[in-house]
């Protein structure tokens, strides 16, 4: 669960960058397939922050 917590903290900051036109044709291209995203990268932060509670959560025994 960790290893989703970290691709999701890769992709928001990715969906950033791609939101501020700081990717070039890539974000362009990341804007076009998920656009709701690039408007409002923190949707994929709390996804992640979430998924690092989750596994935090379930690790402790």
């Amino acid at each position: 669960m960790y290893f989703a917590a970290v691709v999701l903290f890769v992709l928001s900051g990715l969906f950033y960058s791609a939101g501020h036109r700081e990717l070039g044709s890539v974000g362009v291209e990341l804007c076009r397939y998920g656009s709701v995203f690039c408007d409002s990268p923190h949707y994929v932060l709390v996804g992640a922050i979430l998924a690092t509670l989750w596994a935090s959560f379930v690790s402790i025994r």
